[in-house]
């Protein structure tokens, strides 16, 4: 006997600005030609990115945009080094810019902070995950010089004696940025410069405690994301602090069982990468196998 459920999918959860953007670039220029490169999984959600692709878009690596020449290449939300620009150039690839405004507004003031301060020998740190999109090209605004730190022993790897200049990768958390802050200022030599630029996206960062907000609200959590998401990682770390009934999946179709005899509320959330159409895809499913309905405003 499966008891009949409550499901709420969460407002608050699904695509930010710069992923809405990069699909709405992507999926116009289809309507206009038959083959779109993309340089890199336009958003780590292979589902989306599986629809995108029966429509056209094709998904390569840079080693593969380095040989290609006279074609229409699609640029993502992380944005892209100066380098990638120079090989569209040289071989006359025509680019579709969907970088997020947040992010190349962050490239912008890297690249000038580099400009003005780098021969003077300030080191400039940016908080990010090593080998991520965004972080490639906020280095590359550096000419490869910034020091990228993940965590708080990342630190050893600079000279506190010289002045340091901190930038953040837009999507990491709040409060680990405060760490790395609080950690520099512990240790640097007085005599230098320390100026840190909070550069993390509100839009991102508010989710952190909406999604603890949401989780608490529930009996049950399905927290639905690819597997590939680093933003989706984070969230659900969250969710599993606030609701131990969280259950990461990536698709509806990894829900086989009915829900346990006490749970009476079900909340379907996601990551930034995380299309609204899979949420209700899982409510959908929760439906199906418990009975219930799902809550509309």
């Amino acid at each position: 006997m499966t008891n009949k459920v409550k499901v709420e999918i969460d407002k608050g959860s699904g695509f930010c600005f710069g992923v809405v953007n990069a699909i709405s670039s992507a999926e116009r220029e289809l309507k206009n030609t038959d083959i779109l490169y993309c340089l890199g999984d336009i958003v780590h959600n292979s589902l989306e990115v599986e629809r995108l692709e029966s429509m056209g878009l094709r998904t390569i690596e840079h080693d593969e945009f380095a040989r290609l020449e006279g074609k229409k290449v699609l640029l993502r939300a992380h944005g892209e080094p100066p380098s990638t620009y120079e090989t569209a150039q040289k071989n006359n690839i025509t680019i579709v810019d969907a970088t997020c405004p947040v992010v190349l507004q962050l490239q912008k003031r890297i690249h000038r902070c580099y400009q003005e301060s780098g021969p003077a020998g300030v080191q400039l740190v940016i908080y990010g995950k090593k080998g991520h999109a965004e972080v490639n090209g906020l280095v590359g605004q550096t000419d490869g010089n910034a020091i990228v730190v993940e965590k708080v022993e990342d630190l050893d790897k600079l000279d506190f004696s010289k002045s340091i200049a901190l930038f953040s990768q837009t999507t990491k958390s709040l409060d680990g940025f405060r760490n790395i802050v609080s950690e520099i200022e512990k240790r640097i030599n007085p005599e230098v410069s320390f100026k840190y630029y909070d550069t993390i996206c509100r839009q991102v960062a508010n989710r952190l405690p909406n999604i603890q907000k949401f989780a608490k609200a529930h009996d049950w959590i399905y927290f639905v994301a690819g597997k590939k998401s680093s933003n989706g990682k984070m969230l659900f770390d969250e969710c599993r602090k606030a609701n131990l009934n969280s259950v990461f999946i990536s698709d509806a179709s990894e829900i086989t069982e009915s829900l346990p005899q006490n749970i009476e509320t079900v909340g379907v959330c996601g990551a930034t990468s995380t299309p609204k159409w899979l949420m209700e895809k899982v409510a959908n499913k929760v439906i199906e196998l418990n009975g219930g309905e799902i809550q509309q405003d």
